[in-house]
């Protein structure tokens, strides 16, 4: 009897599940201008039974793949996965692709429905629009963002809507980088870095790190074509490279994360006409902190009071409380336990925070303090190679 059959039989809840999305491209598929990417590591999208009393993985299955999965999401019900293969080797114009899968709900084993292409190489993100029937994708590499449809089987159709990134590159030194620091990425060419619609679905927002800038789409949902939006760029700092944002649960304030400047941008938003309005900005680094630091993912608690900050080569997650009006104030931080943290998740109850150490080959786990926000280590770790994204799904829950 295997894990997830024991969880089965053994638990009134079914099984907790994690998938774990890898860099696991061979040296020949990395794309030469690369920056941050070792030699692929992982084997393709990890599967693992979660323990809900302690947050540890156990492997259950790999779902082995060639093109680095590097970004996974699921669709509202739990039947369909879907994940850019962070990769250039489809085609002449050097496109990468998203495949689709099904999802056995039995025990969560992947089944390929399809593989289509992205609209530009290097996919780095995916999301799913609120109404279940679109695909979103940033090209990080390709500097465009594209529209998948979703049929009626959960595979993906060809692209609705491609739209290529175009304006000034912002300078290699960032406005707000920290003294002494040496964070040059992104600012050679347009990078997509992340999309994503906004609660209502009525618009899509995606970054630009290359172009220090945030664009604001009007989105069609019978057509799958994104439109600009009333104001539809926002520039953040030149040089300070936003990278991926969150929306707090009230759905008014708006959080960028920038890789470069090592900040996070707090935007009011209208969600009547899509547009923002920035209102702080304050470092993701402790006060006095000098020398170089990549900013990697920014994810606001389910319940709204504390927001968390990524630090790679710091190695960290910054906390911080969220005040009555959306203001951050800096808590501390927490010592990550790996090289390179990427990513990072809360489990389904909020209770375990999973951080993807991209460098360190590992998922550290802590357990979340809901009074003070704190991260508390458990000493669970995980080998997985290259480990970029960290989504779940409870199979208590029916699909």
């Amino acid at each position: 009897m295997n894990g997830l059959q024991q969880a089965q039989s053994g638990e009134a809840a079914g099984p907790l599940l994690a998938y774990v999305g890898t860099f696991s491209s061979p040296l020949r598929d990395v794309l030469p201008t690369q920056v941050d990417l070792p030699p692929g590591n992982g084997s393709g999208i990890h599967l693992f039974l979660v323990d809900r009393a302690t947050g540890a993985l156990t492997p259950a299955g790999i779902h082995e793949m060639g093109t680095s999965p590097s970004c996974l999401a699921l669709n509202t019900d739990g039947t369909r996965m879907y994940s850019t293969n962070e990769t250039d080797r489809v085609g002449e114009d050097k496109e990468g692709t998203v495949s689709a899968f099904a999802i056995n709900r039995a025990d969560g084993k992947l089944e390929l429905l399809n593989t289509v292409r992205s609209g530009g190489a290097g996919p780095t993100y995916v999301s799913v629009h609120p109404s279940g029937r679109f695909v979103l994708v940033a090209n990080y590499f390709g500097g465009s963002v594209a529209v998948l449809p979703i049929l009626p089987d959960g595979r993906l159709g060809a692209a609705s809507d491609i739209r290529n990134d175009a304006g000034k590159i912002g300078p290699i030194r960032a406005t707000n980088a920290p003294p002494g620091s040496f964070a040059f990425s992104g600012h050679d060419r347009t990078h997509a870095h992340m999309i994503q619609a906004d609660p209502s679905g009525r618009f899509v927002l995606h970054v630009d790190l290359g172009l220090d800038q945030i664009f604001v789409w009007t989105f069609d949902q019978e057509k799958g074509v994104l439109t600009p939006s009333e104001l539809p760029a926002i520039s953040l700092p030149p040089g300070d490279g936003p990278r991926h944002f969150h929306f707090h649960p009230n759905g008014r304030w708006f959080y960028s994360i920038q890789e470069e400047g090592s900040t996070i941008v707090l935007f009011d938003y209208d969600a009547a006409t899509g547009r923002l309005a920035s209102r702080q900005t304050i470092s993701t680094l402790p006060p006095g902190f000098a020398g170089s630091n990549f900013c990697s993912e920014i994810l606001v608690s389910a319940d709204g009071q504390f927001v968390y900050a990524g630090n790679r080569l710091h190695d960290s997650i910054g906390i911080f409380s969220v005040g009555t009006n959306g203001d951050l104030t800096f808590l501390g931080e927490e010592w990550t336990r790996g090289n390179y943290p990427r990513s990072f998740n809360f489990d389904p109850t909020g209770q375990f925070f999973y951080c993807c150490n991209q460098r360190g080959d590992n998922i550290a786990v802590f357990r979340v303090d809901r009074k003070t926000g704190g991260l508390n280590f458990t000493g669970h770790y995980t080998p997985v190679g290259n480990p970029s994204s960290i989504v779940f799904l409870d199979l208590t829950k029916s699909g």
